[in-house]
């Protein structure tokens, strides 16, 4: 099963080819992504890795958390939206109705 780890406080300098050759050493890493401005596509200073098994993205996440990387102490955990979960709510759901008008309390 595929890990999803999220990796904080990048250098601006970080690609996606030189995470994953950081996250490489400790298990395969199924992808390796620096999440970018879209306009100016300047990185935003954090990224996303898929990890094959959870052993490795466990040992990654020991190793690597808090460890200096490109100048910068980097931050790993799992990602909290690994499960592609997550709660959207519809537009119907909104505080406020389409005129604007807030809604009474629930």
């Amino acid at each position: 099963m595929v890990k999803k780890l999220h990796v904080g406080n990048l250098a601006y300098s970080v690609s996606d080819d030189s995470l994953k050759n950081a996250f490489s050493q400790f298990g395969s890493v199924e992808s390796a992504t620096v999440i970018r401005d879209k306009i100016s596509g300047r990185s935003k200073g954090f990224g996303f890795v898929e990890m094959s098994t959870e052993e490795e993205a466990s040992l990654a996440i020991e190793k690597l958390n808090k460890s200096s990387f490109e100048g910068r102490t980097m931050f790993v955990s799992e990602s909290r939206m690994a499960s592609g979960g997550g709660s959207r709510r519809s537009f119907d759901d909104r505080d406020d109705d389409r005129d604007g008008r807030r809604r009474s309390p629930r």
